[in-house]
């Protein structure tokens, strides 16, 4: 019998023109791992959600979900709790009371369980996901990853025979977001549970599962084994961009089977590109990345214009001018209690105007919180901040954030303030024809309908509405698919050749890579690294991309596919000509 069974399922939210999913079956078997791939707004996140019965949406929605052979509307209240888990792309949305040990047993206590199966159970969990040293931990001093963490461990404790897990590892870094699979890879080994994941990072989340299902417009595309479906993309770029790496250098280069991870990749590379003897190819090796731009020259005290108390324009230090940058900490100390330990620790960091800086690293080294010191919603308590030259205190009143500076944080979702996607605009002094992407069709959507992407573009449009010169991001990409991420990014290509200063925390390393002009590695409240994506990404082993860990040995300084093929084809085109010879 199957855990879940999905018949002709259509729905639709109240006042809009079109269907979310339309026509929508498919089946999943018991111990199956299935990934649910697709754009951003193809009906991922209301699929799921209509699967958990407590969290589906208010629309018309038609067709049957069967979970273990019974309707799921008929199910008693426990009995749904209890069959199918869900892990959300949030954790705190999901977190409800104060302690670790609460939290594992707050399912179990709902369903009525007894005093001594849900201490069983809660133990039991505990130390299956190595969180036991956590048990009496208040739950807001967990980091992202723990709280994510909890989040799924909490789910796994009431023995759910479907877990559902709606973008899970947007949050984390890299190395956190390795760890959440691995975990849910030995879930679903060890104990057979039934994972449907929905997912942007498929580099980790394809090679781990049986199938994936593709939504596209709301209507299910394809569905079989990864190995089978990708090759079937050729057709549809939008698509394949957001393929693990292997697989769309495998695509482009002609590979007979669909390698899927970077071990398959390099096994590739290994049997069909030799690099010239004596080492790796360096050739053609793009030292910096071609798209930024020149950075601006300093000029004397003499040659500065003078500004306007509160402008933002350029001012320089006492003593010497620092015209060409839009933002500088010096030497900040930042705690957010006074007996509390320090969040930056001395930390100094120059952006240039003009260029597309992105910080990345570990969940709770500072990143964020670097973000509100420069956008002076926190106020250190060693150091300065400087925005184009100016003291934060020098912006008098709100005139900081009047055409000078904005921040899009984590949580979009505190941005929003109306009702509908054209109210939310109208409120921001823009409408959807002014915009650089798509949200037309969305007009009449609640801010909270949309999926985790467009919410985060829907933000991105109320905090370009200001016209900033130095736009802050915190986490820009969470939600969006690679067809999304590269509008994204031709969107802060074009802002800053226009003169706009890009600062992004990410964790999407291949957004950096394809977008930065800088990069920075935070950890432990300070900068440890620099340099532009090909030196940065080159020189990283866990903060890299798939393409550098594939081509590393064979080719220098490649850190991007497009990087990769590119060099792969000339190298094949190379041992060609070697051979007609």
């Amino acid at each position: 019998m199957e855990v879940l069974t999905v018949e002709h399922l259509s729905f639709t939210y109240p006042q809009a023109s079109s269907p979310a999913l339309e026509d929508v079956g498919f089946g999943l078997a018991p111990g199956e791992f299935v990934t649910l791939c697709g754009a951003t707004g193809s009906g991922k996140s209301t699929l799921l959600r209509l699967l958990k019965r407590e969290l589906s949406p208010r629309g018309e929605q038609s067709g049957r979900i069967l979970l273990c052979g019974e309707p799921a509307d008929s199910l008693p209240p426990r009995q749904a709790a209890r069959t199918v888990g869900f892990v959300m792309q949030q954790p705190e949305q999901q977190l409800v009371t104060d302690r670790v040990w609460h939290e594992l047993a707050f399912g179990l206590e709902n369903l009525g369980l007894p005093r001594e199966l849900i201490a069983r159970r809660v133990a039991e969990t505990a130390g299956y996901f190595g969180i036991a040293d956590w048990y009496d931990r208040e739950v807001d001093t967990l980091s992202g990853g723990q709280k994510q963490l909890l989040c799924l461990a909490a789910a796994v404790a009431m023995q759910p025979a479907l877990l559902l897990l709606d973008e899970p590892t947007a949050r984390l870094d890299p190395i956190a977001a390795s760890a959440f699979f691995d975990t849910l890879r030995r879930l679903n080994r060890d104990l057979s549970v039934t994972v449907l994941l929905s997912e942007h990072r498929l580099e980790q989340a394809l090679p781990l599962s049986d199938r994936m299902l593709v939504l596209e417009g709301g209507r299910l595309r394809e569905d079989g084994a990864p190995r089978r479906v990708i090759p079937r993309l050729a057709g549809s770029p939008a698509l394949l961009r957001a393929m693990p790496a292997a697989a769309r250098m495998g695509a482009a280069l002609g590979a007979a089977e669909c390698p899927l991870t970077v071990r398959e990749g390099r096994k590739w590379l290994g049997r069909h590109c030799i690099p010239p003897a004596g080492g790796t190819d360096s050739s053609a090796a793009p030292a910096v990345n071609p798209d930024a731009p020149a950075a601006p020259a300093a000029r004397s005290s003499a040659s500065a214009p003078a500004a306007a108390p509160g402008a933002c324009a350029p001012a320089g230090f006492s003593g010497a001018r620092r015209e060409s940058a839009a933002l500088e900490l010096r030497e900040v100390w930042f705690r957010y209690e006074k007996q509390a330990p320090d969040v930056l620790r001395g930390l100094s960091l120059t952006v240039r105007q003009g260029e597309i800086f992105c910080v990345l690293g570990g969940n709770g080294s500072g990143k964020t919180t670097a973000l509100g010191v420069a956008a002076g919603l926190l106020r250190p308590y060693g150091g300065g901040v400087r925005v184009f030259g100016r003291r934060l205190r020098a912006y008098p009143g709100q005139s900081l954030y009047r055409g000078c500076l904005a921040l899009l944080p984590q949580d979009v979702q505190t941005v929003f303030l109306r009702n509908t996607v054209r109210e939310e605009l109208a409120d921001a002094g823009t409408d959807a024809s002014a915009l650089p992407f798509d949200l037309g069709r969305l007009l009449d959507r609640h801010p909270y309908d949309l999926s985790g992407g467009e919410q985060q573009l829907l933000a991105l449009a109320r905090v370009l509405a200001s016209s900033p010169r130095l736009l802050l991001l915190d986490e820009p990409t969470k939600g969006l698919d690679a067809g999304a991420r590269e509008n994204l990014i031709g969107i802060l290509r074009d802002l800053r050749n226009a003169g706009m200063t890009v600062v992004a925390v990410t964790h999407d390393v291949d957004f950096a890579a394809l977008c930065a002009d800088r990069c920075a590695l935070f950890f432990r409240g300070q900068t440890v690294s620099e340099g532009t994506p090909e030196a940065f990404f080159s020189e990283n082993r866990f903060y890299t991309t798939a393409a550098s860990r594939i081509t590393r040995g064979y080719f220098d300084r490649v850190v991007t596919v497009e990087q990769a093929i590119a060099r792969c084809a000339a190298c094949l085109r190379r041992e060609a000509a070697d051979a007609d010879d």
